[in-house]
């Protein structure tokens, strides 16, 4: 019995799409993340991108459980002396809603160069249009 090892060149990629919607901040960005990898292919291989593209649209409905609207924090920090910065889930859905997924998914992501170009395949748009329409992007029902 051999073991079987695909190809970068055997490589088929798809586009999808994705409707956020009234969807569930962490059940989408697990189902994000394992289309990214490749996990639902056949020829899903750790160290190699044979994951999909993923187009998320009405990023800006996206919902969260019990009370993280009130009491959801993101931090970020500049590097310097008092460059704590943080922002809550309120603000943050407000300004910049496609972060939120952003950040939820590169967390669930490999971490170094192979989940940076993992992460450059999720395009993420806070509104219905979106500029990939020539890919012809498949709905996909989470």
């Amino acid at each position: 019995m051999k073991t079987f090892v695909t190809n970068i060149k055997n490589i088929k990629k798809k586009w999808y799409y994705i409707d956020a919607t009234n969807k569930i901040l962490g059940r989408l960005s697990t189902k994000i993340s394992h289309y990214l990898k490749g996990k639902h292919k056949i020829e899903y291989t750790p160290y190699i991108d044979v994951g999909d593209f993923i187009i998320v649209i009405n990023a800006n409905k996206i919902i969260v459980t019990g009370n993280k609207i009130k009491n959801k924090i993101y931090y970020k920090h500049s590097g310097y002396i008092g460059g704590m910065k943080k922002i809550s889930f309120q603000d943050m859905i407000l300004k910049f809603p496609e972060k939120i997924i952003k950040i939820a998914v590169k967390g669930m992501l490999p971490k170094g160069p192979l989940g940076r170009i993992m992460l450059k395949k999720l395009k993420i748009y806070p509104s219905e249009c979106h500029n990939h329409k020539a890919q012809n992007p498949q709905l996909l029902n989470i």
